[in-house]
């Protein structure tokens, strides 16, 4: 069995805490995310914090219309109805990512000390954990714990 790779989610501060606190369990892409049910998530907050805050598990990628996904998710969206449609202009489908499984650092780990250990560049909406991305991010998922539980 392969173990799948690490999500890598970027995400402005304060969907990374509505995440952290159980209010916000869904998070929106304008574009495909390739990943299996089971898959490790580490939660990136953006500027002004800048730091790996949690890490969690993909249950699921739902691909939908947006006005459907609307109507279905809204109260877990953690986002007002203008700032989804402003998100998701011009797309004709909305990439809904559930997690489960969340868990809050003790401590964040900032970009600074990320790049004191090598060469890392967070993504703008999400990407994959590379071979060269520094351990101390690779070590928040134990290898193994990479495979995906059972549901």
């Amino acid at each position: 069995m392969t173990t799948p790779r690490t999500l890598l989610l970027s995400l402005r501060p304060r969907f990374a805490e509505a995440i952290l606190a159980g209010t916000k369990t869904i998070e929106i892409r304008r574009r495909p995310v390739n990943a299996r049910p089971g898959t490790p998530v580490i939660l990136y907050a953006s500027s002004p914090l800048m730091a790996v805050v949690g890490t969690a598990r993909l249950d699921r990628v739902d691909a939908e219309d947006p006005e459907i996904a609307w109507q279905r998710n809204q109260r877990t969206l953690g986002l007002s109805r203008q700032e989804y449609e402003a998100y998701l202009a011009g797309v004709t489908c909305a990439y809904l990512l559930r997690l489960r499984q969340v868990n809050t650092l003790n401590e964040p780990l900032p970009l600074h000390r990320l790049r004191r250990d090598a060469p890392f560049q967070p993504p703008r909406s999400f990407r994959y954990i590379a071979a060269s991305d520094p351990t101390t991010l690779k070590d928040l998922v134990p290898a193994d714990s990479r495979a995906p539980s059972s549901v």
